[in-house]
């Protein structure tokens, strides 16, 4: 496979006229030299790479193949499944609740979920869970057998199962990353706003930061832009993969629960908008969605001394991992930098002290611990000198 290597400039413009102001962007593609090698030894088909500050974006690199067999090259507008890259989305929806005084972070759970109250430690204890907790993944929920986490329609119904599930610690004692907290954080959304998680997240989040390419549930024009996911084989050649949440459906089958964990798919451009609104402390556009107060809560870790994954130097926040210490792949960014990685090898960090956004999209299934990877690593270094 020829490496294809482009900075789509029209599709740029088209998608982040927000930030274009009165002046076009220069698009400098500094990054490509950075991060062809990692195209080249088939470390990834393809990726999109977007730096930005809190005004405008300051270059977008696209390189690689988005479908290898039908030689469609990766582009700006390209679609990845962002999995956990929801939960900060998710997070924010939880702090809306609480700006509209409807939900304090220091709740017990079962306040909102009655069904959860009888959640008990191996001691016998009442678990007594915090939506701060749920959040923050020190709550201790396990998860459901992968066989059967995705498989309900709504949000309420897979929540009623975790009413099942067991308590592996006392809640705030440990860390331990916990699919089901933030699902069930999201059906707490759901109970407060009337709406279902997926509704909520089109019209508090999409609508107004113009996200149109973000969604949990993809129609044929968008699931046509979906890149391919693929496992990198050690022979060098890649092997296409389905969405493991999807158990071998396609994503445009839509039978299935709004996974504030993990379900939204969008674009480099689109989620730079939402990052943006953080990094402007809540505001976009002249539009307010958040208070200051509740992105600054977002960002501060509220783990404490507890040790957290999934590289050292790290706290969590409300749905964000929060850099304490700078090290190995973070060493670029500024201690308070947040934000979130996913499954596939996405991500995405807010740096408010520097005012810079770096967002990574690629499609790999088979990362061995894709928050560390050299390619993460090597987009920070890169991009922290533009």
């Amino acid at each position: 496979m020829k490496p294809i290597k482009s900075v789509m400039l029209a599709a740029l413009l088209l998608q982040t006229s927000f930030v274009l102001a009165e002046k076009p962007v220069e698009t400098t593609n500094q990054l490509a030299d950075s991060l062809q090698p990692f195209i080249d030894d088939h470390t990834v088909a393809g990726l999109v790479t977007l730096v930005s500050n809190s005004k405008e974006v300051i270059d977008i690199t696209t390189l690689g193949m988005a479908d290898i067999d039908k030689q469609k090259p990766m582009h700006s507008d390209s679609v990845c499944w962002i999995a956990s890259m929801t939960k900060p989305i998710t997070g924010a929806c939880v702090m809306m609740m609480v700006d509209e005084g409807k939900l304090s972070l220091d709740d017990l759970v079962a306040k909102h979920l009655p069904s959860l109250a009888m959640l008990k430690t191996d001691d016998g204890q009442l678990a007594n869970i915090t939506v701060r907790q749920l959040l923050n993944h020190s709550s201790g929920m396990a998860e459901l057998p992968t066989d059967e986490a995705y498989v309900d329609r709504t949000v309420e119904e897979v929540v009623r199962r975790y009413a099942k599930v067991k308590i592996q610690f006392k809640p705030g004692s440990r860390w331990m990353y916990s699919q089901t907290s933030i699902n069930t954080a999201s059906r707490i959304v759901e109970v407060l706003s009337g709406k279902n998680f997926d509704q909520f997240v089109a019209e508090r989040i999409c609508k107004p930061l113009g996200m149109r390419d973000t969604t949990f549930y993809p129609d044929a024009e968008l699931a046509n832009r979906i890149a391919t996911t693929y496992e990198s084989l050690p022979d060098g050649n890649f092997s296409a993969k389905t969405i493991k949440t999807f158990y071998g459906k396609p994503p445009t089958f839509h039978e299935h629960f709004p996974a504030g964990n993990s379900g939204l798919f969008s674009t480099a451009p689109d989620y730079l908008k939402f990052c943006q609104m953080l990094l402007n402390k809540g505001e976009y556009q002249g539009k307010r969605l958040l208070s200051e107060q509740a992105v600054a809560e977002m960002q501060t870790i509220s783990t404490g001394d507890l040790v957290t994954g999934f590289t050292p130097g790290n706290g969590w926040g409300v749905a964000c991992c929060a850099i304490r210490e700078p090290q190995d792949v973070t060493a670029p960014l500024s201690v308070g930098s947040f934000g979130h990685g996913g499954a596939y090898g996405t991500q995405a960090w807010i740096d408010p002290k520097n005012d810079k956004i770096y967002i990574l999209m690629v499609q790999r299934s088979n990362f061995p611990n894709s928050d560390a990877s050299p390619l993460r690593a090597a987009l920070l270094r890169a991009g922290s000198k533009l």
